[in-house]
């Protein structure tokens, strides 16, 4: 078997308090289904917490309207952080966050009506889509953005995860990485001064961006609920030396921490990656529990910038956990979508505030 890339499954987010942001998350982003929230310890990453063993506690969240997932990650033994620099657009890593909205309008007018951080006005992207910034409790970017790709038609404004901005040094380098990974259709290449990123930090220089989505998604699971994703890579012009944004960090510390993927036969990938340089740096090397009804395959490896890339094979997941109902994922064709019926039974798990 060779390996699949469904494609984004979540975004990892470092908070300093779980049941707050997560909250926060709830209200703003509809991130009420939780596929597992766990305190537990973190072994896999010594690597990126220098050397030391930590405990945290982590949500695996996702919004039934449609969109990707979302981990909202705190650890338990130290306090998440802040950088000691501010940090700016073209900072290597992850800098911005997208959420995807049917109706761009309604859900500026939501943000503001609810008392959100909104940061800007409604602007129009590279790809002459109408978008606004927005930061969360602890001073994330996010970007809402439209789409037309939902699964249900959950009243909420907005739906989840749609991928993220992320700052490189070489883009030509970072293409070829994440076409590796499946996001292999560029949908604008442009270098100029950005009027949508006016309000944002370092946002009046000159950039180039590139956005990338995938040219044939393989399917997989969650596949009609996830729909389309993109990767925005962003490459500062000036003649400023972009700072890493992980520098002197541990993983878990406030921030975008990772950008995970939905993957099948991770064997066959690692031996892909390596052979392009690209190598685990670190690996479950077997199935890792996540509480008593999720198993899975979790390695990381690094994009040409040090960006973290989580990879997940799940094995067996919770529908409906209370009435001990699993899937495994093993016994499916990997392009296989999950019936609805069985994705729908998810709402019952919501989190009512």
């Amino acid at each position: 078997m060779s390996y699949t890339i469904h494609g984004i499954q979540h975004l990892g987010v470092g908070v300093p308090e779980h049941a707050e942001a997560w909250k926060w998350y709830r209200k703003f982003f509809g991130m009420d289904i939780p596929l597992f929230n766990d305190e537990a310890g973190a072994p896999l990453m010594t690597i990126y917490t220098k050397g030391d063993v930590i405990s945290k506690r982590a949500a695996m969240v996702l919004n039934i309207k449609g969109g990707c997932a979302m981990e909202v990650v705190s650890p338990t033994t130290f306090k998440a952080t802040h950088a000691d620099v501010d940090h700016q657009l073209g900072d290597l890593g992850i800098s911005v966050g997208f959420v995807k909205a049917p109706n761009i309008n309604k859900a500026y007018s939501f943000f503001k009506d609810n008392g959100a951080d909104v940061i800007s006005e409604i602007v129009k992207t590279p790809k002459g889509w109408e978008s606004f910034y927005v930061k969360d409790l602890n001073q994330l970017i996010w970007q809402i953005i439209p789409a037309n790709d939902f699964y249900t038609n959950h009243a909420h404004e907005t739906g989840g995860t749609a991928g993220c901005s992320i700052g490189v040094s070489n883009v030509e380098k970072a293409i070829s990485f994440y076409a590796l990974l499946g996001y292999d259709e560029v949908i604008y290449d442009q270098s100029d001064v950005f009027e949508d990123w006016a309000n944002l930090p370092g946002g009046k220089g000159k950039f180039r961006r590139v956005l990338l989505s995938q040219k044939k998604p393989s399917g997989g699971g969650f596949s009609k609920l996830a729909g389309k994703s993109y990767i925005e890579l962003v490459q500062d012009l000036s003649e400023r030396t972009p700072l890493k944004i992980y520098e002197d960090r541990l993983w878990g510390d406030i921030g975008f921490v990772h950008l995970g993927f939905d993957v099948r036969d991770m064997k066959s990938l690692g031996e892909k990656l390596n052979d392009a340089g690209h190598g685990f740096t670190c690996d479950t090397k077997d199935v890792l529990s996540m509480g008593e009804s999720t198993k899975v395959h979790c390695t990381y490896c690094e994009d040409p910038d040090g960006t973290l890339i989580e990879m997940i094979e799940v094995y067996k997941i919770p529908i409906i956990e209370k009435l001990g109902f699993y899937l495994n994922v093993e016994k499916r064709k990997p392009s296989q979508p999950l019936p609805d019926w069985m994705i729908k039974a998810l709402r019952f798990t919501r989190v009512k505030d």
